[in-house]
């Protein structure tokens, strides 16, 4: 595309490659996005004759390369049909004739840029000839705007003293090209591990490396004590996709979902096993189990075969006889996991001490998670959490949703679950069972549960640098006694090991940062995985790369021949030949449970729990009730398996508190439990004395049935000096929040007794939530639940609770119509908004809301709720008020509201006032005034009227309006109508089918910027839509909705009515008063309707006053919204809700 013309500025000096990492954003959006850069560079006379290339690295814009006036090559597509170039190769063959060698030649590249991501260090460009380079780093001349002549100059026209002419003796050719200041060369495995810092008492070991191994992600060693390595080959673009858009943190929408394997693409991820023949510490013997694997990132080997996490899918290889070959294809088990970014996607699958397979999900990717054919609405999350699967009852579920960018998985000597951040300020989370974390809300969206009120935080830690990517807490002998207890961590992009305390913190622990007891000045040492393994020592995983981060990677920077593992161990300890546990009876299996080593016991109550023999079950028992170790026995007997009543109740009342707490969570899981059981849980929360037990009670009460749930809450709030632990007080609200909606009367019952409000946990912590979620339920139901509260506090500040409880789910938002009886019981507990004192008919307040409406200098927010209010509380007297903001030039969303608030009444003066302002009204305004008009039939006559006159053009009232003015059945009307308008057609299939084969077509041919998309998507769809955290409440919430399915969303815009999702039917419901409203049934209760309608307002209407509710076969969403769009921002609207997470 040619855009001569587009003139900006004039040349000046840019250094290059510096100004393509950080780009003037203003100037860029000034020239719509194009810059020239331009230089001179003397070819020597010797390169006559010889090949050469031209290396300009691509980023995440458009370019086009010139030599003297001549094209040579391209990264990504200009307008319109754009799409970055990031990624690609970037080195042009020069064509016989284009370089003039001993002259001045020109060299020019042409920049597009649309909301791409800036910040990427990249190598200059530069020429390459026959072992020679010319790098050309330094001052450029830049020029933003876009001119076809630009691409040519005269050697005059560039500053001599600017000329390039350093010509360089080149043997790397790799090296050289993508060298950038500061950076080094890669060193040998054995000269790597000399340039190591390490304390007098440690002594670090090479294990595996190149080119046996590369790129190495995850490892595990088995219980033959071989090493089992993923290599992240692939890393970091899926093979066989293709991008069509990409944001600014490189979250990426792929053209299509890759098949799972054996049918997939194949990639370059494989998984190998290395074993130490000679027991000399290094493994020399390689084979390879998979290859061909695609961005596949870690896997656990158990129950008689490999598990393998390649995103979107869970697999699993059978290996039945223990060959090392699978037996077969792969069972898919998961599908779903999200591909946005190979940075973040699941990872560090492992398996957990009960049985279950754990891993992480990193933060700039979501899930919609099921089994493959299930009918079953997927899991949907969006970013950073831990999850588990359990592989006999194919079950998944979220284990701990939120924390930094999830990477690793580390599980201590009790069970406990901690993972890794890229935060500063911490060294990680520790993650309880059904937590909610803090997470980065703006940027990886919200929680799943919207009522959480609260979520945790991350261990509390000194200051530190960002950031540790995942953690071990040694517990082994290998290391000198000081390092046992201490937490090791992996900084990849400092390539270092850090060394830190931890001690309790309540039911949790907090960190501090002791030393870095591994530290080099290789800048290649990159650590991403580290575990202990056998021996007792800690192994850690080198992905050995220059620079290891989003941009580097993005942009090709990825050394896929490197990688090492290496293996830390006391100075004085000597070495261990490994060991094979496999051929250990059960009976010596259990004995190892006495060893201080945690990775041998790990593997003994691993192994122990895949029998399933008699003897080894009572060998199990007396060890649990009578042994040293009795925690890995229980571990052993839970094992993917319930317990039974027998063993359950023995457990619960052992005397080693993490057996009790571990007993907790066994019966719990099975969501099943006895009377007898429950009863015995309930007698444990009273007189449970270890504070982690407690917690574990408070975690699992939600996985029982509600009222079960309740009582184990109710017994859990007698501990008062809990209200200051740092996990209880949430976890007993999510536990009956998980209730609350189903079983609304028992929760209210709960509270019923006095003595629970004069418990600290009830009183701090759980009843002001119970209120703010009733109340945010806005329906019948929810009110009568908020009612009964206010009639149960025992006292005032009780009441005083619940009315903060209450305002807090309206902070911000109008207070939606009430019942009578609330209003009093609210205004008697001290509650004094003007708002609620509106609705209960205050005189004074009607004066002062009046006076706001019309007071230009008042805050518009709050005039704004004045106006929705007003309309609800039937004073007629208001109409005047309303009319006159209208009149005066009211902002949008001031004017919508008033609008809203109009509808309510039936005063003569309304139609006329609004048509006199309808011609300065422009968008969703105009809209809404139509509507309006529409809404009445004597109102809609005048309408008619004036469209048939021309003062209201024809072809600004929408469909929708047309066929609600036929829909009166007013003979009169309806011939009008007909005449203004002519007969409605409705499309066919055929097309249909047609529309959105072309669109469909038109997003595919280039690349969209979903920033653009955004503002889109705001200005039209967000009015009635919602995605992510922002748009309007009218239509269905967009974030969890299938989009990835491009063709289904298409359809369901051009022909929304072809396919209405349950719960957002098109109700039609007139008023006695003869006022007509469409919209979503937003509450059915016995005494009164609420009707969403497209103007955003809830309007809740006695059952007495409605004339007629029924449904409609047609979607208030307007036809043919996409018409409106050109090309380019079709592309757009499409990247941006394709989108999986916020665009911050």
């Amino acid at each position: 595309m040619s855009v001569a013309g587009i003139v900006h500025g004039q040349w000046k000096e840019a250094a290059i490659p510096s100004s393509w990492k950080s780009p003037p954003a203003a100037e860029f959006k000034k020239s719509g996005g194009f810059a020239w850069f331009r230089c001179a560079v003397k070819i020597p006379a010797s390169w006559a004759g010889r090949d050469t290339m031209l290396f300009v690295e691509p980023v995440d814009d458009a370019r086009q390369t010139f030599v003297n006036g001549g094209r040579v090559g391209a990264t990504g597509t200009f307008p319109p049909r754009y799409r970055s170039g990031l990624g690609e190769s970037g080195r042009f063959s020069l064509p016989a004739g284009v370089l003039r060698p001993g002259e001045v030649n020109i060299v020019a590249v042409r920049v597009y840029s649309s909301g791409s991501r800036t910040n990427f260090s990249i190598a200059p460009p530069t020429f390459l000839a026959g072992g020679e380079g010319i790098r050309l780093e330094g001052q450029w001349q830049r020029r933003f705007g876009d001119d076809p002549s630009w691409a040519s100059a005269k050697a005059e026209e560039v500053p001599q003293e600017k000329l390039f002419s350093k010509v360089d003796k080149v043997k790397d050719t790799d090296g050289y090209l993508l060298r950038r200041k500061g950076d080094n060369e890669s060193v040998s495995p054995r000269e790597s591990l000399r340039r190591f810092e390490l304390p007098d008492d440690l002594r670090l070991e090479l294990v595996v490396a190149e080119p046996d191994i590369a790129q190495p992600l995850c490892f595990h060693f088995d219980e033959r004590g071989r090493l089992w390595v993923l290599q992240y080959r692939q890393y970091p673009d899926p093979a066989g996709l293709k991008p069509l858009s990409r944001d600014k943190f490189l979250r990426t929408v792929y053209d299509k979902v890759p098949p799972a394997p054996p049918g997939h693409v194949r990639g370059r991820d494989r998984i190998t096993i290395h074993e130490d023949l000679d027991g000399d510490g290094y493994f020399e013997k390689q084979k390879t189990f998979l290859d061909g694997l695609n961005i596949a990132t870690s896997f656990a080997r158990g129950r008689e075969g490999v598990w393998v996490l390649n995103p979107p899918y869970l697999l699993f290889y059978p290996d039945k006889d223990g060959d090392d070959v699978p037996d077969g294809d792969p069972q898919v088990r998961l599908e779903g996991f999200g591909l946005e970014d190979s940075h973040s996607v699941v990872n560090s699958l492992c398996w957990g001490p009960d049985g279950w397979l754990y891993a992480a999900q990193g933060s700039t990717v979501t899930a919609r998670v099921r089994a493959p054919g299930s009918k079953a609405e997927p899991v949907h999350t969006m970013g950073q959490l831990i999850w588990r699967y359990h592989p006999h009852e194919r079950r998944y579920e979220v284990f701990a949703e939120g924390g930094g960018n999830t990477f690793g998985i580390e599980i201590d000597s009790g069970g406990r679950i901690y993972s890794g951040t890229n935060w500063g300020d911490s060294r990680g989370f520790h993650y309880v069972q059904g937590g909610y974390y803090r997470k980065g809300f703006q940027k990886h969206g919200r929680l799943s549960n919207l009522f959480t009120f609260g979520y945790f935080d991350d261990m509390d830690h000194n200051s530190s640098s960002r950031f540790t990517h995942d953690l071990v807490i040694y517990e082994g002998e290998a290391l000198p006694e000081r390092y046992r207890g201490r937490l090791f961590g992996v900084e990849p992009v400092t390539g270092q090991v850090v060394l830190s305390e931890v001690s309790r913190d309540r039911s949790s622990f907090r960190t501090r940062d002791v030393n870095r007891p591994v530290k080099t000045d290789d800048q290649w040492f990159r650590p991403v995985n580290i575990e202990m393994g056998p021996g007792g020592a800690i192994y850690v995983a080198d992905f050995h790369e220059q620079r290891i981060d989003h941009s580097s990677h993005y942009a090709g920077r990825v050394a896929r021949g490197t990688g090492r593992i290496y293996r830390l161990i006391g100075k004085e300890t000597p070495g261990s030949p490994p060991r094979d546990f496999s051929r250990l009876s059960s009976a010596a299996l259990t004995a190892l449970f006495s060893s201080p080593d945690r990775w041998i016991r790990q593997q003994a109550s691993r192994l122990l729990g895949e029998r399933r023999d008699e003897a080894t079950r009572k060998t199990l028992e007396k060890e649990l009730f009578s042994g040293l170790r009795p925690l890995e026995a229980l571990w052993s007997l839970g094992f993917g398996r319930p317990l039974d009543d027998r063993l359950a109740r023995r457990a619960l009342s052992h005397p080693d508190e993490h057996v009790r707490r571990w007993a907790i969570r066994l019966i719990c899981d099975e969501r099943q439990v006895s009377g007898s059981l429950v009863d015995r849980l309930v007698e444990l929360a009273t007189a449970e004395k270890a504070l982690e037990v407690r917690s574990q009670l408070a975690s699992s009460a939600r996985r029982l049935a509600a009222a079960d749930c309740l009582r184990l809450v109710e017994a859990l709030c007698a501990h008062d000096d809990d209200s200051g632990d740092v996990h209880i007080p949430l976890l007993l609200w999510w536990a009956i929040e998980s209730k609350l909606e189903a079983n609304q009367d028992d929760v209210v019952a709960l509270f019923a007794k006095a003595a629970l409000w004069k418990r600290r946990l009830a009183a701090e912590h759980l009843v002001s939530r119970v209120m703010r979620r009733f109340a945010v339920m806005e329906t019948e139901a929810g009110w009568a639940a908020c009612l009964g509260m206010l009639k149960q506090a025992p006292g005032k500040e009780d009441s005083k609770r619940l009315v903060a409880g209450f305002e807090k789910a309206f902070a911000g938002r109008t207070l939606p119509k009430l019942p009578g009886a609330l209003v009093a019981a609210l205004l008697d507990a001290g509650g004094a908004s003007l708002e609620l004192r509106l609705r209960a008919g205050d005189a004074e307040a009607l004066k002062k809301a009046r006076a706001m409406l019309v007071d230009a200098g008042a805050s518009n927010s709050e005039r704004e709720r004045i106006a929705r209010v007003l309309g609800e509380i039937e004073r007629p007297e208001v109409v005047g008020s309303l009319l006159e903001v209208l009149k005066s030039g009211a902002g949008d969303s001031l004017g919508s509201a008033c609008l809203g608030a109009l509808g309510a009444y039936e005063d003569g003066r309304i139609p006329g006032e609004v048509l006199k302002v309808l011609p300065m009204m422009k968008g969703d305004l105009r809209d809404l005034a139509l509507e309006l008009l529409s809404s009445r039939k004597a109102w809609a006559g005048v309408l008619v009227a004036e469209v048939g006159k021309g003062n209201v053009a024809k072809g600004q009232v929408p469909r929708r309006i047309i066929r609600r003015l036929l829909g009166y059945g007013e003979p009169a009307l309806s011939a009008a109508v007909t005449k203004t308008w002519g007969k409605l057609e409705v499309a066919d299939a055929a097309a249909i089918r047609a529309k959105v084969e072309a669109v469909k077509k038109t997003i595919e041919a280039g690349t969209g910027n979903p920033y653009e998309g955004e503002r889109l998507f705001m200005a039209r769809c967000g009015r009635c839509h919602r995605l992510f955290a922002d748009g309007g409440e009218v239509g269905p919430d967009l974030t969890s909705y299938q989009r990835e399915d491009l063709e289904r969303m298409i359809a369901n815009i051009v022909a929304p009515s072809s396919e209405i999702r349950t719960g957002y039917e098109n109700n039609l419901l007139i008023t006695r008063d003869g006022r007509t409203l469409e919209g979503f049934l937003a509450d059915s209760g016995s005494k009164t309707v609420a009707l969403r309608t497209i103007e955003g307002q809830t309007v809740v209407l006695p059952r007495e006053k409605i004339l007629q509710l029924r449904v409609l076969g047609t979607s208030v969403m307007p036809e043919d919204l996409l018409k409106e769009y050109n090309e380019q921002q079709l592309r757009d609207l499409f990247a941006y809700l394709r989108s999986t997470q916020p665009l911050p």
